[in-house]
C-alpha cells in the first residue's frame, strides 16, 4: 500500500485560490453508533487520521455535530498542527440523541459554534466552513449575514453550504463567495445534477456526502462487478472513480474509521474508467431512477 497517493485523484482550486487533492476524507465515522459518542475503537480512528497525509489525503471534512464535538477534536489531537492540510467543517445542526440532527440557524448560535471548532480544532481561523442546512426557521438573510460577518472578522476563510438548491446558492452568493456545495450525491443518486452543473459553471466544489451510496449497483449481478474485476478493484473504487470522471468540480469524501479501508478508498485515485465503462455506469444508474 506505500504506492498509493491521493494527489493522483487531481486538483482543485478552493475558493479559485488554494490548491487540494481531489478525493479526501470525510470524519463522521470516526465517531460512535448514530454519529454519537465516541468510537468504539479511539486507538483505531486516530491511526486512520495519521495516515491521511501519508496517503496524501489533505483535504478533511468534519462538523461540529459529528459527536458532538468528537470528530473535531480527534483531529485536533491527531493532526494539529495541520501541516498541508486543509480542514473543513460545518455548523448549524443540534443533536438530542443518535441519529437526530434539528436544523439550528440563528447567528448567535452559528457564531459560537464557529469559535467551538476553532478551539476543538486548537486554530486561529477556519479555512472552509461550511453551513450545515439552512435552517427554516430563520430568515435565511440572517444566516447568510452571519456567514458574512464571519469571513469579514477573520474567522473563516471561505464559506460553503449542504444540502440546497440551485436558487439557494445564487440567493447565497449575492451574500458572500459560494466555495463549496455538499449535497447527497452519488451515481445511483443524482437528483442534484442541476446544482453540479451550476458549481462547474461557478467554479464551485461539489461535495458529494454518502458518495459510497451504492443501491443495485453493489448487487453481484451488477455491471458494477465486471467493471471492478477488469480493474482488479472493490465496487466502491469504482463507485469513486466514476465521482472523479463525472466533473473536476467533484471533491468526493469517502469516510471510515478504519485503516484498511482508507487505504482501499485511496486506492480510488488509480482507477481510469473508459469512456463506455463510465457510459455504462450512467446507464445504469438512469435505468434505476426510472423503476
Amino acid at each position: 500500500m506505500s504506492n498509493l497517493d491521493a494527489s493522483r485523484s487531481g486538483k482543485f482550486l478552493l475558493g479559485g485560490e488554494l490548491p487540494i487533492h481531489r478525493l479526501g476524507f470525510g470524519a463522521m465515522r470516526v465517531t460512535g453508533p448514530g454519529v454519537w459518542g465516541e468510537t468504539a475503537d479511539r486507538a483505531e480512528a486516530l491511526r486512520t487520521l495519521r495516515r491521511l497525509p501519508e496517503l496524501g489525503v489533505n483535504f478533511i471534512d468534519t462538523a461540529d455535530s459529528y459527536g458532538p464535538a468528537v470528530s473535531e477534536a480527534l483531529i485536533g489531537e491527531a493532526l494539529r498542527p495541520y501541516p498541508g492540510l486543509t480542514i473543513a467543517t460545518k455548523a448549524g445542526q443540534v443533536r438530542p440523541g443518535p441519529n437526530e440532527w434539528i436544523p439550528l440557524g440563528r447567528p448567535e448560535y452559528l457564531l459560537q459554534q464557529v469559535k467551538m471548532s476553532l478551539r476543538y480544532l486548537g486554530l486561529e481561523q477556519l479555512t472552509l466552513w461550511q453551513l450545515h442546512r439552512i435552517d427554516p426557521k430563520v430568515p435565511r438573510d440572517e444566516q447568510f449575514d452571519a456567514i458574512k460577518s464571519f469571513i469579514d472578522q477573520g474567522l473563516i476563510r471561505f464559506a460553503g453550504l449542504s444540502e440546497v438548491n440551485v436558487e439557494e446558492i445564487d440567493a447565497a452568493a449575492r451574500v458572500f463567495p459560494v466555495a463549496t456545495v455538499q449535497n447527497h450525491y452519488s451515481a445511483t443518486s443524482r437528483m442534484r445534477e442541476d446544482v453540479l452543473e451550476y458549481c462547474e459553471t461557478h467554479g464551485i466544489g461539489f461535495i458529494p456526502w454518502y458518495p459510497l451510496s451504492g443501491g443495485s449497483l453493489a448487487r453481484p449481478d451488477s455491471p458494477v462487478h465486471t467493471i471492478a474485476q477488469k480493474h482488479g478493484a472493490s465496487p466502491s473504487q469504482i463507485a469513486l472513480a466514476w465521482l472523479l470522471k463525472r466533473s473536476p468540480v467533484i471533491l468526493p469524501i469517502p469516510g471510515t474509521g478504519k485503516v484498511a479501508h482508507l487505504e482501499e478508498n485511496v486506492g480510488a485515485a488509480d482507477i481510469s474508467l473508459s469512456d463506455d465503462e463510465f457510459a455504462a455506469l450512467n446507464q445504469l444508474a438512469q435505468a434505476q431512477r426510472r423503476k
